[in-house]
């Protein structure tokens, strides 16, 4: 892991993004940690990193963990007649919007 000022940054941008391949760079202002640049390997990885970001499924797990926590889950016997019953996600329907909305939306 690297530390490195806003300044050295800035100054150096190019060679900080290399070294994020490595590891974690930790951003500082003042002398305070403000940012932490990661280098990732595929979409997937960004994808996942965004949504361990995301307010919307932060609260959606929150809630879920609350259910859990107050005996309002499913057992297996229940859980399993439900899901094969759902009807299965369309695999041709395109999501709306264009790239920029639909990037909103998942944060």
């Amino acid at each position: 892991m690297k530390i490195a000022s806003v300044a050295e940054i800035k100054s150096q941008f190019s060679a900080f993004l290399k070294a994020s391949e490595t590891g974690p760079v930790v951003v500082t202002r003042n002398g305070r940690a403000v940012a932490v640049i990661v280098g990732v390997q595929d979409e997937d990885e960004i994808e996942r990193l965004l949504m361990a970001y995301s307010p919307h499924l932060r609260a959606i797990l929150e809630r879920s963990r609350q259910q859990f926590r107050e005996g309002q889950w499913l057992g297996e016997e229940e859980f399993w007649p439900q899901f094969e019953q759902a009807p299965a996600p369309e695999e041709t329907a395109k999501p709306k919007g264009n790239k920029a909305e639909r990037k909103r939306r998942r944060s």
